[in-house]
Parts: C-alpha cells; structure tokens; sequence
C-alpha cells in the first residue's frame, strides 16, 4: 500500500463506540480513505474513514476495536482507497472476508489491484440480459426463468435450504447449447461453519471448486468484516467477467447478516434510524451491491447473482427482503409448508417471479409453449391452493368432482413437478412433468393455451402412470 509522502502517526484518539473510532484534528483526510491503527502490542489494523467533520474523522476498524485504548493507539492515514489484489490464481483459493488467503496457500501475485467499491456501469453500456440459464431446477427453469446477467435473490428462512439451493444451482447452471462453464464467486457473510462446509463440499463433490473463488466471513470473524466481504467478492468478479470474459455466478449468503452489521455501525455512529432500526439509507446501500450485476455491450463477460436472504420471523415484508424486492429483478421464495412435507426444493411458485423471463424463453431460446405452459400451471396450481382453505371449513367431501380434480392437481404438482430431490433435470424433461399434470385436467380447462401447442403436447390419455 503507498503512503503518502509525509505520513502523519495520530494519536488523538477521542472516543471508541462498537467497531468505531474517533479521531480529532486530522487535516488532508478524504471519505472512504484507509487508516492504520497501531496499538499498544505494535499489532496493525485496517479501518476506513465513513465521515470526517470539522477535524474530526470517524473510522470502521475491520478487526473490531477490542484491545485498542484511547492513549497508546496510533492512526496512520494511508492516503488510498480499500483496493484487492486480483489475478486469476484466486480460482479454486479461500479467502477471508477481507481478501486475505486463509487456505494456507502461497499470497496471491496481483494481476491487478482494484478498488472494491467498483466502477459505476454507464446505464448506456448496459446490455439487456437474455441467455436462459438453465439450472437443473424445474420451479425455476419452467416457472421463474433465471437468464445470465440477472441479479435473483433466494427468500429462505430460518432452517430452510436456501444454501443447499443455491449450491446446487452453482454446480448445475449451464447456458444451452453454449458449452460455457460458470466461474464462481462464493461469499459467507456471517454464517456458521457448518453452512460454509456445506458449500464448499458440494463444490469439490461436482468438480466445480477449480473455478471457484470462495470469501468466508463466518460466524465467529469479526461483525464489521460483513460489511466488506461483499464487495470484495464482486470485486473479484467484476475482474473476471470484464478482464477476462468469463461468465460468472455470484452467490452471497446472508444478506441478513449484512444489514445487522450495518445496522450496528449504525447505531455506533449514533444516526436516526429507520424502520426497525435500520439506517434509511439501507436501500442505496443493498443498491449499490446488488446493480454490480450485468452484462456491458461489447465485452463477452457477465455477472449473474443469487443473494440468499433469511426473511426474520419469515416476514417477507420486513425492509430487508422488501427493499431487495424492489431493486433485484424478481425473487425465489422458500416455503415452509413444503419444506414440512418434505419437499426439496421447497419453493413456493405464487409468490415467486423473474422479471427478465419473458427475455430469456420462447422460440429459439426454449420452448414455443413455454411461457403458456408456465401461466397455465400457476392459474391450475393457485385454484387449488385456494380451495385447501375450503376444504378446511367444508371437508373435501363438499367439492364438486371438479374442484377435487383441481385440488389433486396442486398436491401432484407439488410433488412431481417442485420436488425433485438433487437431481438435475433438463428444461426437456421439466416440461415432460408439467404436460403430464395438465393431461390431468381436460382439455377444455386449458384456457391459457394455445390450441396448436394442446394439440402437440396433451397426453393421449389423461391419466398419468
């Protein structure tokens, strides 16, 4: 790291608050700047400058502030920006949460050292995401198309498989046709070390870990470390897919563990909050990583996200799963009912949605009938949800003949067509499923349909062996 040419030792230390420092009288000091703590054992730590006012600079120490004392630490001002070391020998490394290896391996030597804040995309540059990116997982291929350059999060809660997923989805995904592998870029923000295990063995197990760079934050690692593991991660993939024109896949888990640590640097900072304690500008901050996704015109690369987010008490409608809804491009929900009836993946169609679909499906990319396919599913699936609750009050034996067709229809939806266990299904034999379930309705049911594609595809008979 260059210091700056006259490199000035502070040691105005005025008050320490959680993962914060103050420091008074500086002078020549920007935003975002890193600093150099010593203390009192010589041991060094990074930290970075979140505000400075009238000579007084407030500064988030990476490795926490335990052991620091107001009169004996040093603050050295380093004059630059937090920057990663890059190279493509990162692929198949661990790293902490702050780039640093952790996997016992040599350090990396630097292709390229990089701000991890990123370099804003000019809108203009953008290209429109289209490629389908077939995950082997029917209730997303069929139902939720994830196409390459999307930012998708996974809404899991609390004991639900929402890692598991998106492993899974990591060592499946493949555009068609294409024969281009996904490099990927894994970041654990929190999470306990069994979780991480569980990752990093479904890579090795597929083969997949050889183009994967990991970045581990975990449980017990320090709570400010959470709030950079992210962007050090997309950092690293912004240099594979616009350096090198690799397609990458980024999974981040758990968003949640996130935002706790910025609401603790927060509240350290003594700011108003917002709703439920979260600082109000937790939009702009989820914004800032979540649109480092996308493909640029012209370059070969791209960055595709899956974001794990625990929803707290499954409240769907809790800021941090609600503001990531308005700034990511859909999202998969993770139900508990299906999880109990032992369903895997556990995903909940209804309120499930992939707003670049339509981009990514019909002629020439998937199926001429997909996207018919797909509305009829959820109009047949949802009308049978809806009389569950009427069974509930009725008893089933209340239903009309046809009402009991529609209400078998969701339950062999949910475990023919959803649970599919670790297998990995082509977009063929997922479609295979979904036209064996509608041969269970009659063809005149099939309203959303087209006549021509009913003809192609309708089961001769309408009982499924």
């Amino acid at each position: 790291m260059t210091q700056p040419l006259f490199a000035i030792d502070y040691r105005t230390l005025s008050y320490i608050s959680g993962p914060l420092v103050f420091i008074e009288n500086v002078q020549g000091i920007g935003y975002n700047e890193i600093v150099e703590l010593r203390g009192a054992n010589s041991q060094i730590r990074l930290g970075q400058v979140l505000e400075v006012n009238r000579g007084r600079a407030v500064v988030q120490v990476f490795e926490g502030t335990h052991g620091l004392d107001l009169l004996q630490t040093k603050a050295r001002f380093t004059g630059e920006v937090a920057r990663l070391d890059v190279s493509l020998e990162m692929l198949s490394r661990t790293f902490s949460g702050s780039g640093l290896p952790i996997d016992g391996g040599p350090p990396i030597v630097p292709e390229m050292r990089l701000d991890i804040n990123g370099q804003p995309i000019n809108p203009w540059a953008r290209d429109h995401p289209s490629e389908f990116i077939q995950t082997g997982i029917s209730a997303i291929d069929g139902l939720n198309t994830l196409v390459r350059g999307q930012k998708l999060p996974i809404f899991s809660g609390f004991g639900l498989p929402g890692g598991e997923l998106a492993a899974q989805i990591a060592t499946q995904a493949e555009v068609r046709g294409s024969g281009e592998e996904f490099a990927v870029v894994f970041a654990a923000i929190g999470i306990p070390y069994h979780e991480a295990a569980i990752f990093r063995r479904s890579f090795e197990a597929s083969g997949t870990l050889e183009r994967t760079v990991l970045f581990m934050n975990l449980a017990n690692d320090p709570t400010i470390e959470r709030i950079i593991a992210p962007r050090v991660a997309l950092t690293t993939a912004e240099y594979l897919a616009f350096e090198h024109g690799r397609h990458v896949l980024v999974i981040i888990t758990d968003m949640t563990n996130y935002a706790e640590a910025l609401r603790e640097v927060s509240a350290a900072r003594e700011e108003v909050p917002g709703r439920r304690g979260y600082p109000g500008y937790l939009y702009t901050d989820l914004a800032s990583l979540y649109e480092r996704a996308g493909r640029i015109k012209d370059r070969p690369g791209s960055i595709t996200q899956l974001l794990i987010l625990t929803m707290p008490d499954d409240d769907i409608t809790h800021p941090i799963p609600d503001l990531t809804g308005y700034i990511t491009e859909g999202q998969i929900v993770l139900s508990r009912e299906l999880h109990r009836k032992g369903v895997y993946p556990p995903i909940d169609p209804l309120p499930c949605l992939s707003r670049l679909m339509n981009a990514g499906i019909g002629p020439n990319r998937t199926r001429a009938d997909h996207r018919q396919v797909a509305d009829q599913l959820y109009a047949f699936y949802a009308q049978g949800r809806n009389l569950r609750r009427l069974v509930a009050i009725v008893g089933e034996a209340g239903l009309s003949e046809e009402d009991r067709r529609y209400l078998k229809f969701a339950e062999r939806f949910e475990q023919e067509f959803i649970h599919q266990g670790r297998t990995n299904r082509t977009l063929e034999e997922s479609f295979e499923r979904a036209w064996a379930l509608l041969g269970t309705i009659p063809r005149r049911e099939l309203k959303r349909i087209k006549t021509e594609f009913i003809d192609q595809h309708y089961p001769a008979s309408e009982k499924i062996e």
